[in-house]
């Protein structure tokens, strides 16, 4: 999706905290994340190998069709993608960053962030934080109305909390300090009592939430970016949410264009909001539409689609001469990883179940064997051309200023060897696969993600390096699985799961918890220790107000992480977006640019 302004929030809105899933949720996570002080954002740089052919820095991120759009005309969106969106669509209840995408077009975040990824005073609500009473007054700054014609009032913004934490709600926010730190809110949560004690609504535009402590993150993200539509929703338990009419069929938001109408899983169609509350949008409407990647180039050239979100970056060395087409790019708040099974979620008590000893990964060195056996220098070159490279911290060079060099594994398959001989991993029976420490056959069960061109090359070449240094990986159910089965069955443990590759989309804030808390559902590889929950903690602590302090924490959490390694950072990214040319004000910067707004996008007729 764009990282134009009016997208940022929706990113930090992915992960709870970071991103989400490939995917993301919030403050969005989330992933689907946020930043402060002296995060210089001008210079996201990070090293890397220059053997690759394309390089994100050298690609605009606005385009040069700017000015005053017409307020007529249709964009055509294609959102590039061979499985369909699964239609949950509301910030409080989505999963994955399609639905976060299509949301993003119709609802927007009631605060607005700059490139320093802190929020701002631009938004429909303002916020003033009294660190001595350890309060935030919230205040509704300006007139706005639900796509219903509905007036927005604190209380829908009142109510995301009050959804989010009711203990009903069974979707994956509401575990990061944004939320447990209100005063009251995690008693709410578990059933204990009726409100939240630390919120207070004043008036229909002021409400006062009262903190146990306030933490850097906050500013940064860790206030819920979104109202929710109370009156929408009214008589519909919260636990029928997720699933009801209202939120998969006719979803409202308050953003320059409301829904028309859905196709399920495959398109939304927008009309512009005349009640929109910064001004008059700048087209007649938005179609957006579920492309396959094998096509969605073609769509580009032919002009069925004026702009293709999630263009597959694999594909652009063949198209990237495409005549009426303007490329942006920039670095992408996002990574992929391979992910190791090392316990369950515990439903009952909403939290890591961590047991090594039980699990088939549980043993690091095998772990280690299989980070020293891949070349990821060469699979972003070979797969991407350079526009993704070898990731080394799951803090990525997106939050540079965060970022720490951190020592990892090089590629060596004779060293990987070593360290499993030295293990006990030995080829018993001479088939050329060793056999566990106990002499038991060993087989890795791998899930990899279907779609795109390159997804079965990819996954079998990383197989392939195992191979070679002994380890009998296979595919889980012998296939390439879809997006939203795959998350499923990710998410939900599934015991044919030993390992999986997939991507995290990281929020504003530089802050991990929301995927590697001990009470975070976003923590697939179940991974959870003493020393992870107090880096955490400090890392979003009153002290880590002190950025050398908050730095320097997150330096040893990116170290444990490389001696732990629950997950294996595999490339980090860069994105590509064909613009047609006759788009108006289309922009992948970060940070607030009113005049890049989604509502000041237009098209030329």
């Amino acid at each position: 999706m764009t990282k134009s302004a009016w997208s940022r929030i929706l990113f930090a809105a992915m992960l709870s905290l970071v991103l989400v899933l490939a995917a993301c949720g919030g403050g969005d996570k989330k992933d689907d994340g946020e930043k402060k002080d002296d995060k210089d954002t001008s210079d996201k740089t990070e090293e890397k190998s220059t053997e690759g052919e394309f390089s994100y820095e050298d690609f605009d991120q606005t385009v040069a069709n700017t000015g005053d759009p017409s307020g007529t005309g249709t964009l055509k969106v294609g959102y590039t993608s061979d499985t369909p969106f699964e239609g949950t669509l509301n910030w409080a209840f989505y999963q994955g960053s399609p639905d976060a995408t299509m949301i993003g077009y119709f609802d927007e975040a009631v605060f607005s962030m700059d490139a320093d990824f802190q929020y701002t005073q631009d938004g429909l609500i303002t916020y003033e934080v009294d660190e001595d009473a350890k309060t935030v007054t919230f205040t509704l700054a300006h007139d706005a109305k639900w796509h219903d014609g509905t007036p927005v009032t604190i209380e829908d913004y009142v109510a995301s909390y009050e959804v989010i934490g009711h203990p009903d709600y069974d979707g994956v926010r509401g575990s990061d300090e944004g939320f447990t730190l209100i005063e009251g809110y995690e008693d709410y949560q578990a059933g204990k009592a009726d409100k939240i004690s630390g919120i207070e609504v004043k008036d229909d535009k002021t409400a006062v939430f009262t903190y146990k402590e306030l933490a850097p993150s906050l500013t940064a993200g860790g206030f819920w970016a979104y109202a929710f539509p109370k009156h929408h929703y009214e008589g519909v338990e919260v636990k029928d949410m997720a699933a009801s009419d209202q939120t998969r069929k006719n979803p409202i938001g308050i953003g320059p264009y409301k829904v028309k109408s859905i196709t399920t899983g495959e398109a939304v169609i927008l009309e512009k909001n005349k009640d929109y509350w910064r001004g008059e949008p700048g087209m007649d409407g938005i179609e957006i539409k579920v492309i396959p990647s094998s096509s969605i180039a073609d769509a580009v050239e032919k002009g069925d689609v004026d702009v293709a979100l999630s263009f597959p970056t694999d594909q652009y060395p063949d198209v990237s001469e495409m005549e009426g087409v303007e490329w942006l790019a920039n670095i992408d708040g996002a990574y992929t990883y391979i992910g190791f099974k090392l316990g369950e979620w515990d439903a009952d008590k909403k939290e890591v179940n961590y047991k090594p000893e039980e699990m088939k990964m549980g043993d690091k060195e095998l772990r280690r064997a299989m980070w020293y056996a891949m070349d990821n220098d060469a699979v972003g070159n070979k797969f991407y051309h350079g526009l993704r490279w070898k990731a080394t911290s799951l803090i990525t060079p997106y939050h540079a200023n965060w970022h720490s060099d951190v020592e990892v594994p090089e590629y060596d398959p004779e060293k990987a060897k070593q360290i499993l001989a030295d293990a006990g991993y030995e080829d018993v029976d001479g088939d050329g696969f060793v056999e566990d420490p106990d002499g038991e056959k060993l087989e890795i069960k791998f899930a990899s993600m279907s779609g795109g061109d390159i997804a079965e090359p990819l996954t079998n070449y990383y197989i392939q390096s195992w191979k070679e240094i002994g380890l009998n990986v296979v595919k889980t159910n012998g296939r390439l699985i879809e997006f939203n089965s795959f998350y499923d069955m990710v998410g939900e443990d599934d015991p044919e799961i030993d390992i999986y590759q997939a991507a995290w989309g990281v929020g504003s804030d530089v802050d991990p918890s929301g995927l590697y808390g001990r009470k975070a559902s976003f923590n697939y590889p179940r991974y959870a220790s003493e020393e992870n929950d107090d880096l955490l903690k400090k890392g979003n602590s009153t002290e880590a107000f002190d950025v050398d302090y908050r730095k320097d924490i997150y330096n040893q959490w990116q170290e444990l992480m490389v001696e732990e390694m629950p997950v294996i950072p595999t490339l980090y990214r860069s994105y590509v977006i064909p613009v047609n040319e006759r788009v108006k004000n289309w922009s992948e910067e970060y940070g607030f640019n009113e005049d890049t707004l989604l509502y000041r996008v237009g098209v030329d007729e």
